[in-house]
């Protein structure tokens, strides 16, 4: 860790990029700025604020103390000691932050269909070219929702309709796992707090959308290890006797594994460590008697719902509560 003032004060950031960056609502952002002063970011003249890389570190830590118990007027006359000291607090980020991106020439979706056109091409250059052009105008969340998921879908679709054989799916597929297993392996790796082991159901073959979870969920500093497809019950009973998780996530894309789950959320009750049963997948969309039956918490539509979810899980103190 490094004192906060080593952080940049260039205004960079939007307030819905520091609400993605630090779980923080908007409305509570401005009230902090009105009513403590916490913060000065720079207003433009439409009235948008920016922040700093320094605005949202200093979040970050003030979040953290959030967390221990204090309150937020503990927490302000905290730094304020601290600054009439003439120092900074520390900062608790475990994980670098994506630079701002450059301006990109076309937007997000765009992509889409030019990364559709590499997979069923059979072009590993040119992928690896867009991939690494995307890299420079998005960040991950945007890349994942915006064009990689859109790509798969099309690519799917098109198997649908005729137009391409099953094997040109399943070698873009493995294209697509490659890169994300390349990028996780690439991130900070974070062995405190509470451990998430992610991965598809039993019988489900489908793994992209719960590995790229576990992608965003490692950048943004969470403690997780991804276990693959098909995963069955039995496996994962006994590697969390071993491991001791706190939340098993998997993705439920079809009926039949959403069966194999039935009891699942119960027989992970009986752990000593009781960890709780996260989902998520396409099957289980707008099916809430379904998400009843299996116990657990279902954590969205979409990858940016799923993570929030999470992290509200973890700030609300329900890893403390099942212990």
């Amino acid at each position: 860790m490094s004192s906060i003032s080593n952080y940049s004060t260039a205004p960079h950031f939007t307030i819905k990029a520091v609400q993605a960056r630090t779980g923080i609502k908007p409305v509570t952002l401005r009230a902090w700025e009105r009513r403590y002063e916490l913060l000065e970011p720079t207003r433009l003249k439409n009235g948008y604020r920016l922040y700093s890389e320094q605005d949202v570190q200093l979040l970050l830590w003030v979040k953290s103390r959030l967390d221990s118990g204090m309150s937020i007027s503990q927490v302000v006359k905290q730094f304020n000691d601290i600054r009439e000291n003439g120092a900074w607090p520390e900062s608790v980020q475990k994980v670098e932050p994506e630079l701002p991106r450059l301006k990109p020439p076309m937007p997000a979706r765009d992509y889409a269909e030019i990364m559709l056109s590499a997979l069923i091409a059979h072009n590993e250059t040119r992928l690896l070219a867009v991939v690494d052009e995307m890299r420079k105008y998005f960040d991950l969340i945007t890349i994942f929702e915006e064009i990689v998921q859109p790509s798969v879908a099309l690519l799917e679709h098109a198997w649908y309709q005729g137009g391409i054989p099953m094997a040109t799916v399943h070698v873009s597929t493995q294209h697509i796992k490659s890169k994300l297993l390349n990028l996780m392996t690439s991130l900070p790796v974070v062995r405190e707090g509470a451990l998430t082991l992610l991965g598809s159901g039993p019988g489900e073959t489908k793994e992209l959308d719960v590995l790229m979870l576990a992608v965003l969920m490692r950048q943004a500093g969470f403690f997780v290890e991804y276990l693959g497809q098909d995963l069955p019950i039995e496996d994962i009973l006994d590697y969390s006797h071993i491991s001791k998780p706190k939340f098993i996530c998997l993705y439920v894309g079809e009926e039949a594994t959403a069966y194999l789950m039935r009891d699942f959320a119960s027989q992970l009750a009986k752990l000593s460590t009781k960890p709780r049963l996260l989902y998520f997948g396409r099957y289980l969309d707008d099916k809430p008697a379904v998400q009843e039956k299996l116990g657990g918490t279902y954590l969205g539509k979409t990858l940016t719902e799923g993570l929030e979810t999470i992290r509200k899980l973890v700030s609300l103190g329900v890893v403390q509560k099942w212990e």
